[in-house]
């Protein structure tokens, strides 16, 4: 059992009214989820601000306030804390009451526009597949060891994530890789983490209507690396124009990784097609199965950051010929007939734009490239027309759908995304709004040898509309257009 007094180390306190020599049971954030003697936290969040919750918090059990502002009525058997921040001190007290879990493995930490997903997981199969208990925390889910959970977000909130550290650190967990969004920095839910390296993939148009502009958007993800102890290792792209800047004010030990520049870690990409890549890396040359540049920097980060934790290097080049693609991210299956339909996650103009110069690599002049993609509802609008004319520019032919249009009309959405088509590419493009039409639409259109990629959702299985989400599968669907599958 922990005491108050014991997991405030470290948290900036202004005030203190009441007992610190209380036991706690729990922490919490969210007033409809306390147990008897829980510390509860009050954040201002963006839309809800937990000052409002304090006394519902009460009445369900909460034994301490963690609070910005205290009420004005303090109660004679509660104990109020009064905090400078109260995200960063959720984090700290999380880190706190599970015996900072963090600093008993080795934690990585992924963060970029692109790729975090890809690195992540690789790298949690690379290790698992060299012998150690290791665990990922994912979009796509969270895995303890061998045991999956479901992911809601990016990055999970601090308890969460500590709860599943602390999993780790019990089930004898070695390494853990992570994904760090940069809502996630900014929130500070990986606030009081001890991260033993970073990576930086590359930084691109993406999460505007959240931090209003580019450079803000940058320097979240670079106050990451500016975080990072001297113990730790920084990998950065050095080929994207702002990997040197995430290295400027860190304290880590700062290493790179390129294709195209000179860096600690160098690939040539040597050959290329739709079963994979020849990579010549440091001077050898290794077998993936993976495709395209974009998984030639992902690759390298994977590289980097084994090299810096201590593998064999030679067993890391074998067992990376022996990976396979993350789920939704470049996945692909072929018709009887020999279409090749691609299911990638790509919802950025630039991971849109490496997607489909990728395909156009590979593809030969004969063979079309049909292409179906959509936008967000309820998320960054000025990328719809710059997604929409890049796949009119690159592609055969383009379907304009449905992506998850929250609680935005689809028919909006749309209409902005086809604002953003040249005249001369007009012709190329076709808009249907349901989804699972345009993804049979595109595979009616499309002949033996031709390209469909199916862009925007990869791994999800849903569509949220009005709040719901509806179960649906681009993987599926096409599997069932190529009469893989039965309707």
């Amino acid at each position: 059992m922990k005491y108050l007094k014991d997991i405030l180390c470290e948290v900036s306190i202004i005030a203190v009214y009441g007992d610190l020599n209380i036991e706690v049971s729990q922490i919490s954030f969210d007033s409809r989820e306390l147990q008897k003697g829980a510390v509860f936290v009050a954040q201002k969040g963006l839309s809800v601000d937990g000052h409002l919750y304090i006394e519902k918090a009460i009445t369900l059990g909460a034994s301490s306030i963690i609070c910005e502002e205290v009420p004005q009525e303090i109660l004679e058997n509660i104990t109020y804390i009064q905090v400078k921040d109260s995200d960063d001190s959720l984090a700290i007290l999380a880190s706190n009451f599970y015996d900072n879990p963090s600093g008993k493995l080795k934690l990585v930490g992924i963060t970029g526009t692109n790729g975090k997903t890809t690195i992540a997981s690789l790298l949690y199969k690379l290790f698992k597949k060299a012998g150690y208990k290791t665990g990922l925390i994912s979009t796509v889910k969270i895995i303890v060891d061998t045991t999956e959970f479901n992911a809601t977000h990016t990055t999970p909130d601090s308890v969460t994530i500590n709860q599943y550290l602390d999993q780790m650190v019990t089930n004898g967990v070695d390494y853990c890789f992570m994904e760090v969004s940069s809502h996630g920095i900014h929130q500070k839910r990986t606030g009081g983490l001890e991260f033993s390296g970073g990576i930086f993939t590359n930084l691109s148009h993406d999460h505007l209507d959240y931090h209003n502009s580019f450079a803000t958007y940058r320097d979240v993800k670079k106050s990451f690396f500016d975080s990072l102890p001297r113990e730790a290792f920084a990998l950065t792209n050095l080929d994207d124009k702002n990997g040197s800047i995430m290295l400027q004010n860190t304290k880590a030990k700062k290493r790179t990784y390129a294709l195209k520049t000179l860096a600690d870690y160098k690939a040539k990409i040597i050959e290329k097609n739709f079963s994979g890549t020849l990579l010549s890396i440091n001077g050898t040359e290794v077998w993936t199965q993976l495709i395209g540049s974009f998984n030639a920097y992902n690759l390298l980060a994977i590289i980097g950051t084994a090299n810096e934790l201590g593998l064999d290097e030679l067993e890391t080049l074998t067992i990376i010929s022996e990976l396979e693609s993350v789920n939704g991210r470049f996945e692909n299956i072929v018709s009887e007939n020999g279409v090749i339909a691609i299911v990638d996650y790509a919802h950025t103009p630039d991971a849109l734009k490496n997607v489909l110069e990728t395909i156009n690599d590979i593809r030969k002049d004969n063979e079309k490239l049909i292409t179906v993609i959509g936008c967000g509802g309820n998320r960054d609008k000025t990328k719809r027309p710059k997604m929409a004319h890049i796949a009119s520019q690159l592609s055969t032919q383009v379907i304009f759908t449905s992506d998850n249009p929250r609680r935005e009309n689809p028919h909006t959405i749309l209409e902005e995304m086809e604002a953003g088509v040249s005249l001369e590419n007009i012709k190329k493009t076709l808009t249907i709004t349901d989804r699972r039409q345009a993804i049979k639409t595109a595979c009616k259109f499309s002949d033996t040898g031709d390209i469909l990629l199916i862009a925007g959702k990869g791994h999800e299985n849903y569509q949220e509309v009005n709040g719901e989400r509806i179960h649906f599968d681009d993987l599926v669907e096409v599997k069932k257009c190529f009469n893989l599958l039965k309707e």
